[in-house]
């Protein structure tokens, strides 16, 4: 059985998110079942390693973190755009030495940089442990190298590693 349906919760739940996607019907559950074990299959043939949490209970104070940055992000990408050329902006490109070496914190990290408004995650340099991130409204780089280690790294050390 766990060759043929090697991630069972993936695969249901792809089942259930194209069903809900689309109107129901025979045809619709054929397909969207077929799709559903082909996506399993495939993220089989990865081989992708299972994440490891240490401390679930950071989890809910790092979702709270990020919820809050991604709000006051928000308001402050508004804020440029609605200011337009009154407001000099200065965009540009922050290195970030990182500590963090689970695959699973990183990819959480390039998450939370990516989604948060007026960032995005770029690079990461795996021998060196670089992250290179771009901020639409760069004023204080050390701030940013701050925010990122102390502010995220910092609480998915704990959770992952």
């Amino acid at each position: 059985m766990t060759r043929l349906l090697p991630y069972p919760l993936l695969t249901a739940s792809l089942l259930v998110m194209w069903l809900l996607l689309n109107q129901f019907s025979l045809a619709h559950l054929v397909l969207g079942s077929i799709i559903a074990l082909v996506a399993s299959q495939a993220m089989a043939a990865l081989q992708p390693t299972k994440p490891r949490i240490r401390r679930w209970d950071k989890i809910p104070q790092l979702v709270w973190l990020v919820f809050v940055d991604i709000c006051r992000s928000n308001i402050a990408v508004a804020s440029i755009i609605l200011q337009g050329r009154r407001r000099r902006q200065n965009s540009g490109f922050v290195s970030i030495p990182l500590d963090l070496r689970d695959r699973t914190g990183l990819a959480v990290l390039a998450c939370i940089v990516t989604s948060t408004p007026g960032t995005a995650w770029l690079e990461y340099n795996s021998t060196n442990g670089n992250v290179l991130i771009h901020v639409l409204d760069l004023v204080d780089e050390q701030e940013w190298i701050d925010t990122i280690k102390n502010r995220y790294e910092r609480l998915l050390m704990e959770i992952f590693e």
